[in-house]
């Protein structure tokens, strides 16, 4: 068949299907030994259900009609608004946080939903002609399509799934026209953040801020507004610190050293650098890891799922995860590149930071490098909200693909 003429990205597809396959045989493995309180059968199971029901969804989306997409998403972003708000105050409590809604036997997570929803409505807005996202007005105006489900995840409160929004936004703005110099302005109040709890850090860039406002010659507003954008920042970091919850701190304070509590705050991470580090180059095999078949690993079926491949299928088994989601994401931008429509050209842009900000927090958690922050692993941790909206997310890129020459 003719690339040029193909109608489904195969490639994308085998790399989805890979990954729920790797994702499958990793949850048969760490819940084999474990029957679920009131079920009467393992994750796998349930995960295998989900799938099911992703797929056909997945099938459904690629063959829509590709300008419903477009018409629908300020109306799916209403509708995602409306749970999170409903999620404050009906939402199932797990771990300090009300995050899921009830629905009989089901219990949905829609800030998960509002991941997508607020790709496709930020989309639609910037990718209008008319919209420049260099000035004041439309910049702001954007941006409130990102803070408002922010704000509410926040509330509720999920820091993990929030910065996921805070992720969206650059990628998304910079593919559709925003200067580079401006990105630069908008990544430094961040900088400032991690900077203001040691003095000679933050004053180093703040040198660095007033040095790049007088170079770039901003106008005078712009100026005084970032420099003063930014000591605020610096101040009121320590106050934001005070308010997270104690967890939360705990979560940070224990990613720079998990070995000053090993029994306490410091064990997931520690068990899940031992899972990974006995693994090897092959691993142990299959359901023959220590670790996860003794249930040292918690959430070994969710958020350190990747823990539990590098333990019984070793490096090779890492690599292989890590190729599949390289195509995935390859394959992602190259959709992004192709179609002539402007708007599927930035949904596609927001939907690979989305899954390659998922993966790189949640392996670089498993492994040490970053905070503990709840997010799974797209594909392969379990989690019914979680995985259909990834499965939506993949028949939408096959929906562009298939209907890339279309404006």
């Amino acid at each position: 068949m003719n690339i040029q003429h193909q109608k489904i990205d195969i490639v994308l597809l085998i790399s989805v299907l890979g990954l729920l396959v790797m994702g499958l045989l990793a949850l048969y493995s760490s819940s084999s030994t474990v029957i679920t309180e009131g079920y009467g059968t393992n994750y796998f199971f349930k995960q295998l259900v989900w799938i099911g029901i992703g797929l056909v969804i997945m099938t459904i989306i690629i063959f829509l009609p590709n300008k419903l997409i477009y018409e629908s998403a300020y109306i799916l972003y209403g509708i995602s608004l409306f749970l999170l708000v409903v999620v404050i105050f009906f939402g199932s409590v797990g771990q300090g946080a009300e995050r899921w809604l009830r629905l009989g036997p089901l219990y949905i997570q829609p800030s998960e939903i509002a991941k997508l929803t607020t790709i496709l409505a930020v989309a639609r807005f910037i990718s209008q002609d008319k919209i420049n996202l260099n000035t004041f007005k439309d910049f702001m105006i954007a941006s409130s399509f990102i803070l408002v489900p922010f704000i509410f995840i926040v509330r509720q409160p999920d820091l993990g799934t929030a910065m996921v929004f805070g992720a969206i936004a650059l990628p998304m703005f910079y593919w559709a026209g925003l200067k580079g110099s401006n990105v630069l302005l908008i990544l430094m109040p961040f900088l400032i953040m991690l900077a203001s709890f040691q003095f000679y850090s933050f004053l180093i860039l703040m040198i660095i801020l007033v040095l790049y406002l007088a170079y770039s010659r901003k106008s005078k507003t712009v100026s005084v507004v970032n420099f003063l954008a930014n000591i605020s920042m610096g101040l009121l970091t320590p106050v934001l610190w005070n308010h997270l919850k104690e967890y939360q701190r705990n979560r940070i304070k224990i990613f720079l050293n998990p070995e000053a509590d090993p029994k306490g705050a410091g064990y997931q991470i520690i068990q899940s650098k031992v899972a990974i580090g006995s693994g090897g180059f092959t691993g142990k095999g299959f359901l023959q890891g220590s670790q996860t078949q003794l249930r040292f690993l918690p959430e070994q079926h969710t958020d350190f799922i990747f823990a539990v491949i590098g333990e019984e299928f070793g490096f090779i088994g890492v690599v292989i995860g890590l190729v599949l989601f390289f195509v995935f994401l390859m394959r992602g931008i190259f959709i992004a590149t192709i179609v002539k429509s402007r708007f599927n050209s930035i949904v596609a842009v927001g939907i690979v930071t989305v899954i390659a900000f998922h993966v790189v927090v949640n392996i670089g958690m498993t492994i040490g490098l970053f905070p503990v922050t709840g997010l799974p692993l797209p594909f392969l941790s379990y989690g019914g909200s979680a995985l259909l909206t990834n499965m939506v997310m993949a028949g939408i890129l096959l929906n562009f693909y298939k209907n890339r020459y279309e404006y």
